[in-house]
């Protein structure tokens, strides 16, 4: 039996590797075991841990490696120290890591310099800020990459990869978008008493490498949601530096009977929420990535995500710096868009494709070592 650890650090990777965890703890060929670390441990951002043990999981290991104010290049040193001490005790097959945290570097390291093989979820995709370079760091040690296109795999080629070690899988939490098992929008909204009829989600996080433009941002940011006389749904930043300028500039929201702020909603209900909400507005992925799924327009602000999708005619996405008249403009416009519905990142399947790899007996070879592979011996 294959011993599988799965690391999770955050809501949104969670979301995004469920579907996998559950396909494996269903196979009797493997062991799961699952690292919660991160954001899952901080009661400010709802304790998310529960949400994994309320989903039946059994293996769960939890590993507070941070306090709120600490940067990110501790959090990377204390999670390696925890993670180092866990794997050499439970000596997993396999590690899984999702997406570009300090967490997911922090397990591949660990794989890496433990000749432990290592699985990346969302590889080579490009984003604009500090985010990116982790995420390619990732890919440079890991072993295995489950990419969501065809775009993200010549990425991973391009690093250096091996592209028999490259597989295109889709973003697996597409799985769960198409899911029949999602809760309906009234078991949604009695759950976190959302009253509004019509509402539009906003989700903003910190860029990292532009923290001292934040402040000014994110006032610009609030100022154009209030001014809009529209409903908002508001979920909390991710903690990476900055989160506390965002939370303070959330405080004007407090007692606006316009808007409902949330630290965490569990990922099955936020998608029931996004799939009928009016539009999404921030700078989170989920605004390129699932709302462009089920349909949603979205207002992408300035350059988080930025080169993760391409403006074009048709797109559902309106891209506007943080400037509150353009914003406002943005609001104003996406209630009139007209767009085709389109996926990037996959059909749903990404689970089913997932257990294929698990299943190559190639994948469990002891070759530990990478080469660098020349482009030109690709093209």
């Amino acid at each position: 039996m294959k011993r599988i650890v799965f690391l999770t650090g955050t809501r949104a990777d969670y979301g995004k590797i469920k579907s996998l965890m559950k396909m494996v703890e269903e196979d009797p060929k493997f062991e799961l075991q699952i690292f919660v670390t991160g954001m899952h441990m901080l009661s400010r951002y709802g304790s998310t841990f529960r949400e994994i043990e309320n989903d039946g999981f059994k293996n769960i290991y939890k590993y507070v490696n941070q306090k709120n104010g600490n940067g990110m290049d501790v959090t990377l040193s204390n999670t390696i120290q925890g993670f180092s001490n866990y794997v050499s005790e439970i000596k997993p097959d396999l590690i899984v890591v999702h997406g570009d945290r300090v967490e997911a570097l922090a397990g591949a390291i660990v794989g890496a310099l433990n000749n432990i093989k290592v699985a990346h979820i969302e590889g080579g995709e490009v984003s604009g800020t500090i985010d990116e370079s982790i995420r390619h760091a990732i890919t440079k040690f890991a072993h295995i990459h489950l990419v969501s296109n065809e775009e993200a795999k010549q990425r991973v080629i391009q690093l250096g990869e091996k592209e028999d070690s490259v597989f295109v899988i889709g973003s697996p939490d597409i799985d769960i978008m198409f899911s029949t098992n999602l809760p309906d929008l009234k078991t949604v909204k009695e759950k976190y008493q959302i009253d509004f009829d019509n509402y539009a989600i906003l989700m903003y996080h910190p860029v990292t490498t532009q923290v001292s433009e934040l402040k000014t941002n994110i006032r610009h940011v609030v100022d154009a949601v209030i001014n809009s006389e529209k409903n908002y749904v508001v979920i909390y930043p991710n903690n990476d530096e900055g989160s506390n300028i965002i939370l303070d500039e959330f405080k004007r929201l407090e007692g606006n009977p316009k808007f409902k702020i949330f630290p965490s909603i569990r990922f099955e209900h936020f998608l029931t929420l996004l799939k009928y909400s009016e539009f999404m507005i921030g700078n989170s992925s989920a605004g390129v990535r699932e709302a462009s799924v089920y349909g949603v327009p979205s207002i992408d602000l300035g350059t988080r995500q930025s080169g993760r999708y391409k403006v074009e005619e048709g797109s559902s996405i309106i891209h506007v710096v943080e400037d509150s008249t353009l914003v406002n403009q943005a609001i104003t416009k996406i209630q009139n868009m007209t767009f085709s519905i389109q996926s990037l990142f996959g059909d749903g399947d990404s689970s089913n494709k997932f257990m294929g790899v698990l299943n190559n007996e190639l994948t469990w070879d002891n070759e530990y070592q990478k080469q660098f592979i020349e482009l030109s011996t690709v093209l």
